[in-house]
């Protein structure tokens, strides 16, 4: 028989491992980092979006769908590579531990990229030049158009596609190959650092998966309006004829906002997908589970229905809910990818019948945050008590929600700090612990609580303030702060609660009871006479 499968695991971005260039990357942090959640008995690794971020730093407003972050590739890895040496590190500064300066890492992090395209072009490796050769050739349908506009922006001096004043703000194919003739160095160089960062993040995934860790993706439902997928597929957004949007996404006031939340996305023309079978939906979630265990998308609410904002609004009051693609896209995603989709939905926010049918359907789990439970006093379906399904993810908090200890001390007031503590059975000294363990204990399938939440961090560690622009996804953590203790903590609890390895079970054989014979029967009696 076997065990229904609960794990556990940690919510940390690559960004927030420890390493000497300012930021956290594919190196020995990252490798540091599996190898404490096998010690702590973890069995699941949660990351944020891994693209390229654009302006505000952030990973869910990404320049492609598609391609991956350079910053997080790591240079100790390009030594192994023969692709930087010692003199290339000489203008590498003593960054903050503590905290990603994005200013300062990208001009020091892009230089050392540079040197190492340079030194690939120049030192040519037979068994690198042929892998590189054949990435390009694999990604092809998506790089292209990345490394051009990625280029483009660079001849642009770094402004949105939309300002561009030449025809390659427009492109057509001929645009597109005289520029790509024109640009030819910085696109051998857009198309090399993400070589790079596949080639590093395959080995790391591949370390994870041999010490039996799985990875949770994510991808953002939008994607950004300067971004090479609206600039090279335009067909796919509603856009007017110049090519600005007509409405943009974001959610109406909520929890996080009282004024709601402009994101400013494009939105997708749903008709078109159809018409095209969702093609490029295929594509996308195809490119992410090539490289991932499971997915979890962003705003799936956005699915049934998006909140469209016309353009030029300042807020996000004056929106109106628009019909999603729904069953139809999922139904096709099925059809692909397998009847039991490795996907999990991000269902927060306003969340109707519709949405919770559309989930239910296709069996993906949802999640229940325990911060959103304890935030008032009135009972309510996310407290542990009233899961009404294990095929759910409960967290202690999210990207976007305070660290447990700042929420308890800086966001609670006295009388629900009260009832949390009575709820937990607990004093309160160790909250972050205690809503760990609560989550552990819950019959949610997954349980996933942010690094912050294990190392107790207060909300000057919080990873993300929605509708704050500046200030976020920069937190840190060091080497020393993942201990022996706090393995021992965390891997105690999980195999208390069955969160560690699945145990198959062999049946016990049931001893089999012979049928009466009547020769058996005489024999019986005849014995009991002679006793």
């Amino acid at each position: 028989m076997k065990v229904q499968e609960r794990f556990s695991g940690i919510l940390a971005h690559p960004t927030s491992f420890p390493s000497r260039y300012g930021i956290g990357d594919f190196g020995k942090g990252a490798y540091d980092f599996v190898d404490f959640l096998v010690n702590a008995g973890q069995k699941l690794w949660q990351v944020l979006p891994l693209g390229p971020t654009g302006y505000g730093d952030s990973p869910y407003q990404a320049f492609s769908a598609f391609a991956g972050q350079p910053l997080l590739i790591s240079p100790e890895l390009l030594i192994q590579d023969n692709l930087l040496a010692g003199p290339d590190f000489f203008k590498v500064p003593n960054f903050n531990p503590d905290h990603v300066d994005y200013g300062y890492v990208i001009p020091v992090k892009t230089e050392l990229l540079k040197i190492a395209h340079q030194h690939f072009l120049l030192h040519y490796n037979t068994s690198l030049e042929a892998d590189y050769e054949q990435f390009c050739k694999e990604e092809a349908s998506w790089l292209d158009d990345y490394a051009l506009f990625m280029a483009g922006k660079d001849a642009h001096g770094g402004a949105a596609w939309l300002e561009w004043n030449d025809d390659l703000r427009d492109p057509t194919p001929e645009v597109k190959a005289k520029w790509s003739n024109q640009l030819a160095d910085s696109i051998s160089y857009y198309k090399f650092i993400q070589f790079l960062f596949f080639r590093q993040w395959k080995q790391l995934r591949e370390y994870a998966n041999s010490k039996g860790i799985k990875i949770i993706g994510d991808i953002p439902i939008f994607v950004s309006m300067d971004s090479a997928d609206v600039w090279a597929n335009r067909e796919l957004f509603l856009l007017d004829a110049k090519g600005y949007p007509l409405v943009v996404a974001g959610v109406p006031p909520d929890y996080f906002s009282a004024t709601g939340q402009l994101w400013g996305n494009p939105l997708y023309d749903w008709d078109y997908h159809k018409k095209t079978n969702f093609d490029w939906w295929m594509k996308r979630i195809q490119g992410q589970l090539s490289f991932v265990d499971f997915l979890r998308i962003d705003h799936f609410r956005g699915f049934e229905a998006y909140f469209a904002i016309p353009y030029g609004e300042t807020t996000a009051l004056n929106g109106c809910w628009c019909k999603g693609p729904g069953a139809d896209l999922f139904s096709r995603i099925q059809e692909v990818f397998g009847k039991h989709l490795p996907i999990w939905a991000e269902d927060l926010g306003i969340i109707t019948e519709g949405v919770e049918k559309l989930r239910d359907d296709f069996n993906l789990p949802g999640m229940k945050v325990l911060q959103f439970a304890f935030s008032d006093l009135e009972d309510n379906d996310l407290l542990p008590h009233h899961f009404t399904t294990s095929n759910c993810i409960c967290y202690t908090g999210t990207h976007d929600n305070p660290t447990t200890v700042g929420w308890y001390y800086e966001d609670l007031n006295p009388a629900q700090r009260d009832r949390l503590r009575r709820y937990l059975s607990t004093d309160g000294n160790c909250i972050h612990m205690d809503m760990i363990r609560t989550a552990m204990s819950s019959t949610a399938n997954y349980c996933i609580f942010p690094i912050q939440d294990a190392l107790g961090f207060g909300n000057d560690c919080r990873m993300n303030t929605p509708s704050v622009a500046a200030g976020n996804w920069g937190f840190r953590f060091r080497p020393t702060h993942l201990s022996n203790e706090l393995e021992k903590q965390l891997k105690e609890m999980t195999l208390l609660y069955g969160r560690g390895e699945v145990v198959e079970k062999e049946e016990e054989p049931v001893e089999e009871i012979p049928s009466f014979s009547m020769e058996l029967l005489e024999s019986l009696k005849n014995k009991n006479s002679q006793g």
